[in-house]
């Protein structure tokens, strides 16, 4: 973690005096984040290069100091204070000034056990923004005809999180299926664990499936992907398979992969796997009990690595192909879904509470249990204004980080 300190001090206070009465302050806080801070002091031309940048106001009379250096600084401006020497109401004026010229941030205040988590979160979420700036999504065939809700706004896309669209024929995709050699796959552990769950009644689909595999992978490396979404029902006239094994396997290795050419939940995707490490799994609510605030979500391209164990079954609306069938692990886990335009997000905390098999749904089925206001939020939310049928769910909490980042992103 590294975090870029600068500082503000008013010619009226003595540097010394303040220096010394604001080191205590700080040491505690790098003890608590376990760091040490790069101290850049009153030079502000390298301000946006850090990680992280914070701005440690440490006495009053610094407004027109900062009012000076802000035409360098760029994005959401970070104020930390200790409130010593007037510094809390100095960056209070410093902070309705910036609202007043439309510019965001936040003042860091409060004990340091407080600040140091605050910066711990900021931080992840910096980081996951510059690990989605640049990235191109592939867009492989239009999203589905039934997604009438979920066509992206590109230029918005692009222009908030800095992520390129790009749109990749799905003929394109079945050449490369038809010109797979599958001798590459020889040396992929993934492959062994695959085929040893592939049934005598799946074999006739193995090739097809593994084919579908090597050819998106062909197209992430052609285009220099981070990411993609399939439009997977066309496969089924024009390779006659599936795209779920693939797309599970995809996921596996960290590379956001959607079905049905949905782009916001592909986004979702994205975004979950920059800040938690784990692509998430793309599913459609089946059943909600609003009267109980459980959800049953289903689909068929879980991340392999986030089942504790898996099997294989044909595709579930087509009856042909290799779907998965996962158990995720019971326990904590968070909804997460962003708007196509990015203007509206939700989120909800859940506990994961079984996994089970129906055979008229997608392939992996999960109960989740609302932890806050399940009821009102099945009736509210679901109910009357969901954002789109697809949501991404992912194990563990991670509301907090979700919530912060969309706030950022929407303020």
């Amino acid at each position: 973690m590294n975090i870029a300190l600068y500082t503000l001090t008013s010619p009226l206070h003595d540097e010394k005096a303040v220096k010394n009465a604001s080191m205590q302050f700080l040491k505690d806080i790098e003890k608590e984040l376990e760091i040490s801070f790069d101290f850049r002091g009153n030079d502000f031309s390298r301000y946006g290069e850090g990680e992280l940048d914070l701005i440690f106001v440490r006495t009053g009379g610094t407004e027109g100091l900062f009012k000076e250096v802000l035409p360098r600084l760029k994005g959401r401006i970070l104020i930390l204070t200790s409130g010593k020497s007037n510094s809390l109401a100095a960056s209070l004026e410093i902070m309705s000034y910036l609202n007043q010229q439309g510019r965001c941030g936040e003042i860091l205040h409060g004990n340091t056990a407080y600040i140091a988590e605050r910066l711990k979160l900021l931080y992840k979420i910096a980081s996951a923004r510059k690990a989605l700036e640049g990235q191109n999504l592939g867009i492989i065939g239009q999203p589905s005809d039934w997604l009438i809700s979920s066509k992206a706004d590109k230029e918005k896309v692009k222009s908030t999180l800095g992520i390129n669209l790009v749109e990749i024929p799905i003929d394109e995709l079945a050449e490369d299926i038809r010109n797979a050699d599958l001798h590459v796959l020889e040396d992929n552990a993934r492959i062994h664990e695959v085929r040893s769950e592939i049934s005598q009644n799946l074999s006739r689909y193995e090739e097809g499936a593994l084919k579908i595999y090597i050819a998106l992978k062909a197209i992430i490396n052609k285009y220099r992907l981070s990411g993609l979404t399939l439009r997977c029902f066309d496969l089924l006239d024009k390779i006659g398979n599936t795209g779920c094994l693939a797309l599970a396997m995809l996921n596996a290795e960290g590379i956001p992969s959607g079905c049905e050419g949905d782009v916001p939940a592909l986004i979702t995707m994205a975004i979950g796997n920059a800040v938690t490490g784990s692509c998430g799994f793309q599913a459609n609510p089946a059943r909600i009990d609003p009267m109980t605030g459980e959800l049953l979500l289903a689909h068929c391209t879980v991340p392999l690595d986030m089942v504790r164990k898996f099997s294989l079954a044909t595709h579930f609306e087509s009856g042909i192909g290799i779907a998965v069938h996962g158990e995720i692990p019971t326990g904590d886990a968070t909804i997460f879904k962003v708007s196509r335009d990015l203007s509206r997000s939700f989120c909800a905390e859940a506990e994961l509470t079984a996994n089970q098999y129906e055979n008229n749904l997608c392939r992996t089925q999960i109960i989740l249990k609302l932890k806050e206001n399940g009821e009102q939020i099945c009736k509210e939310y679901f109910l009357k204004n969901p954002v789109g049928n697809h949501h991404i769910v992912f194990s563990g909490s991670h509301k907090d980080i979700f919530e912060t980042l969309m706030n950022l992103i929407q303020s």
